[in-house]
């Protein structure tokens, strides 16, 4: 897992073109003017998935992890918690869906906040919490780019 500012993104474009391309594309975009969606960057190599919602109480939230994506979460408006641990300390709570690549654990990690301008990256060892209110319920925008591995 990675925490950091996108203004340090150049500091990752060794973890390989994809990273590379993805973070050229969140720097070099008004995120602000995109409306809540998916768009694709590189077909399904590298897309962003845009959505704005309220974040909500921990007890609301699930631990998810992918096996064929890495995720670059950015806030681009608001606040939000993010929890993040290794999967292979949580318990599967559902089949992993290859489909929508995505597996869903319980148990617990560790939690990160992250405001305007900041963004995580989650590998596929990094199970993740989104969208956690920190303080309290925030309206929350985020980009969350899908970088095929």
């Amino acid at each position: 897992m990675i925490i950091d500012k996108l203004e340090n993104a150049e500091y990752y474009y060794k973890l390989g073109e994809r990273f590379k391309t993805a973070f050229e594309y969140l720097k070099s975009t008004d995120m602000n003017k995109l409306e809540n969606g998916k768009y694709e960057i590189d077909g399904d190599n590298i897309f962003v998935s845009v959505q704005e919602y309220t974040t909500k109480p921990i007890e609301e939230g699930r631990w998810e992890a992918h096996r064929k994506y890495a995720d670059i979460q950015f806030l681009i408006k608001g606040t939000e918690k993010l929890g993040y641990t290794d999967a292979r300390d949580l318990i599967p709570e559902t089949e992993y869906n290859g489909e929508n690549d995505i597996l869903f654990l319980k148990g617990d990690g560790q939690f990160a906040v992250a405001h305007a301008g900041d963004f995580l990256v989650f590998f596929p060892q990094d199970a993740h919490m989104p969208c956690i209110s920190n303080e309290k319920q925030e309206n929350v925008k985020k980009a969350v780019v899908k970088i095929k591995l």
